[in-house]
């Protein structure tokens, strides 16, 4: 009896290390991480509208927690390149001005993610939904040579948006996204609200901060919990 025992103890310690790394990564069928590549593009004072030629090469990476059926928590880094010119000015004072510029962006953010059918169930129908996004995070811009002011190069942002998933596998899941970015700076592209030195003209617009974009394809794989057979002995 006792080498029975022990026997079964021999086998079972195995098999609760096995179960015990398991319950540490009992959150596995709910996450995901993925990335992605796309471009972003940049409104203020030297484009007025969004205008997808400006997009510029951008890359994001992601780790997402999927709470229920409807709702995701995703945490994300994205950077990209900025640019724009007054090639084609948008009013007489843009055409003095003749200004360009090409910056970097490096974004990290929190978003809470709604999906409007129930796409990721065994049971379900759909292998896609569209869903919304909104969250808050931090971005960092470099490349200007120089400031026209004293400004942090390290700003608050509110992404917010929209997309689709589709699931290509159990495991893996496709998705395209358009996310505006809301930020509290009017100085992304480094245009002061007025430049006296040039004709006293007003070359800015102090009341309206500068935005930026960023418009993507994603891929993620998601992570499975295995049945632990320690449970059925």
């Amino acid at each position: 009896m006792t080498s029975l025992l022990a026997g079964k103890s021999n086998i079972g310690f195995p098999f609760f290390i096995v179960c015990l790394m398991i319950s540490i990564t009992s959150f596995g069928q709910r996450t995901e991480i993925g990335a992605g590549i796309g471009g972003m593009a940049y409104t203020g004072e030297l484009v007025r509208g969004y205008d997808i030629t400006l997009n510029r090469p951008a890359i994001t990476a992601f780790y997402r927690t999927n709470i229920d059926q409807a709702w995701s928590l995703k945490y994300s880094l994205t950077g990209g390149l900025l640019t724009a010119t007054d090639t084609q000015p948008v009013d007489p004072f843009a055409e003095i001005r003749d200004y360009s510029f090409d910056i970097f962006a490096l974004e990290a953010a929190v978003s809470l993610e709604y999906h409007f059918l129930n796409f990721r169930s065994e049971g379900s129908r759909n292998r896609s939904s569209p869903y919304l996004f909104a969250g808050a995070g931090l971005f960092s811009f470099s490349g200007h040579d120089e400031k026209v002011t004293d400004y942090s190069n390290i700003q608050p942002v509110i992404p917010f948006g929209l997309g689709i998933k589709y699931i290509l596998t159990p495991r893996l899941i496709f998705g395209a996204e358009f996310g505006a970015r809301k930020t509290f700076t009017d100085y992304l592209d480094n245009v002061a609200e007025r430049q006296l030195d040039v004709k006293n003209y007003n070359y800015g617009n102090d009341h309206h901060n500068d935005w930026y974009y960023f418009t993507g394809f994603t891929i993620s794989y998601t992570f499975y919990n295995i049945p632990c057979p320690y449970k059925y002995h």
